[in-house]
C-alpha cells in the first residue's frame, strides 16, 4: 500500500469531521401504562427502537417491559412505586427488591437510575423516602454497582417556595427538613436530583404574567432578565430555579435530570394539538442542542418527555392527553429523539 500524503490525509479528516453527526443529548420518554388499549410491552419497546428512543423511564419494575428492554442498549430509569416505600425502609426488603427488579436483569438491561418514589408529599410518606433510598443504595453497593446505577427520587415543583427570579429559587421553608437531607445524600453518592418540570402548569396557573410563547419556546427574543442572564423560554428558567434551590440546600453543582415534562393536547386550558406539538418538538430540539441553561451553560440537561402514549385510565381528563403516540402506535408529533446512528431511520 502506498503511503498517504499529508494533504490527502487532511482532506479525508476534514470530510470525516463534517460528515460525522454530533450526537447531542438523547431525548428520553416516560413509559406510562395506565391504559386498557395500549400496545404490548414488547411491541412498545420495538417502537422505542424504531423511533431511536434511547432513554426510557418506567414508573415500576414491570417485568414484561424489562424483559423486552434486554440487550437494546436503551438507558432505563426504573421507579419504586410510592406504595412500596415503606417496605423498602427494611434493609432486607430493599435488598430483595433490588435483586428481583435490577440485578436479575443487569447487565442486559442498561439501568441508569432507580427513582425511589415519585412526587412524594413530605407530609404523606416523606419520612420514608430517604431511608428507602439509603437501603436501595446499600443493596447496589453490595453488588458493587453503586457507581453504575444511581439512586434518586423524583420531586415536583410544589416543593419550590420562591421561583422568581430563577437565581433566587429555593425550596419551601416547611419542606427543607425533607429536601435538604435528600440533597445531601445525592451529593455524597454522586447522583442527580430528578425533577418533574411542567411549564404548562406554570402557564395555566398564571397566564397574566406568563406568555404562551414563553412557555412554548416560540418567543423571538429574551422575555425575562435575571441580572445578566436572559431567558427566552420558561423551561430554562424553571430548571435554573431548581438549580438555585439545590444550591441553597447545600447541593452545590448537583446535576438535575428533568424526569418528566410535557404538554396536553386536549382536556384543559391551552391544551390543544398545536400547542402540544409546538412544546414537544421545540423541547426535543432544545434538549438535543445540549447547550445547558443560562445558569449552567454548556451542561446538557437529561430530559424525559411525558409520556409515550395517551393513557385512557388516568384522571382527571387532562391527564389522559399527554401522549406522544396514540395507542395504535401512530406518532402524534414529528419528533426527532436522537441523532441518527448508522443504519437507523427516524421519522
Amino acid at each position: 500500500m502506498s503511503q498517504m500524503t499529508p494533504a490527502i490525509f487532511l482532506l479525508i479528516a476534514f470530510f470525516t469531521t463534517i460528515l460525522t453527526p454530533t450526537c447531542g443529548e438523547p431525548v428520553g420518554v416516560c413509559y406510562g401504562m395506565m391504559g386498557n388499549n395500549l400496545p404490548s410491552k414488547p411491541d412498545t419497546i420495538t417502537l422505542f427502537k424504531e423511533k431511536n428512543i434511547r432513554r426510557v423511564r418506567l414508573y415500576d419494575p414491570n417485568q414484561a417491559a424489562l424483559n423486552a428492554l434486554k440487550n437494546t442498549g436503551i438507558e432505563v430509569i426504573v421507579g419504586v412505586p410510592n406504595p412500596d416505600l415503606r417496605s423498602l425502609t427494611n434493609p432486607s426488603s430493599a435488598k430483595s427488591w433490588v435483586q428481583n427488579n435490577v440485578l436479575n436483569f443487569y447487565p442486559a438491561v442498561s439501568f441508569k437510575y432507580i427513582a425511589v418514589g415519585n412526587e412524594v408529599s413530605p407530609g404523606n410518606g416523606g419520612d420514608l423516602v430517604l431511608p428507602a433510598m439509603r437501603n436501595v443504595y446499600d443493596a447496589l453497593r453490595g453488588a458493587n454497582l453503586q457507581d453504575r446505577i444511581k439512586v434518586s427520587t423524583a420531586v415536583d415543583m410544589t416543593l419550590i417556595g420562591n421561583s422568581f427570579p430563577p437565581s433566587l429559587g429555593e425550596f419551601r421553608g416547611d419542606v427543607r427538613w425533607y429536601t435538604d437531607p435528600i440533597i445531601g445524600f445525592l451529593t455524597s453518592t454522586n447522583s442527580a436530583l430528578l425533577a418533574n418540570i411542567y411549564p404548562y402548569f406554570s402557564y395555566v396557573d398564571n397566564p397574566r404574567d406568563i406568555s404562551l410563547s414563553y412557555a412554548l419556546f416560540t418567543s423571538p427574543s429574551v422575555v425575562v432578565w435575571d441580572g445578566s442572564r436572559g431567558y427566552q423560554n420558561l423551561f430554562d428558567a424553571l430548571i435554573d430555579v431548581v438549580y438555585s434551590a439545590v444550591e441553597r440546600s447545600g447541593g452545590g453543582s448537583l446535576p438535575v435530570v428533568v424526569s418528566e415534562s410535557g404538554w396536553p393536547s386536549n382536556g384543559g386550558n391551552a391544551a390543544s394539538f398545536d400547542n402540544a406539538r409546538a412544546y414537544y418538538t421545540n423541547l426535543a430540539a432544545r434538549v438535543r442542542e445540549n447547550r445547558g441553561t443560562p445558569k449552567r451553560p454548556g451542561r446538557g440537561v437529561e430530559t424525559y418527555l411525558f409520556a409515550m402514549f395517551d393513557e385512557n385510565q388516568k384522571s382527571p381528563e387532562i391527564e389522559k392527553n399527554f401522549g406522544l403516540f396514540s395507542p395504535n402506535k401512530q406518532s402524534k408529533f414529528p419528533i426527532t429523539f436522537s441523532a441518527v446512528r448508522a443504519g437507523t431511520a427516524v421519522e
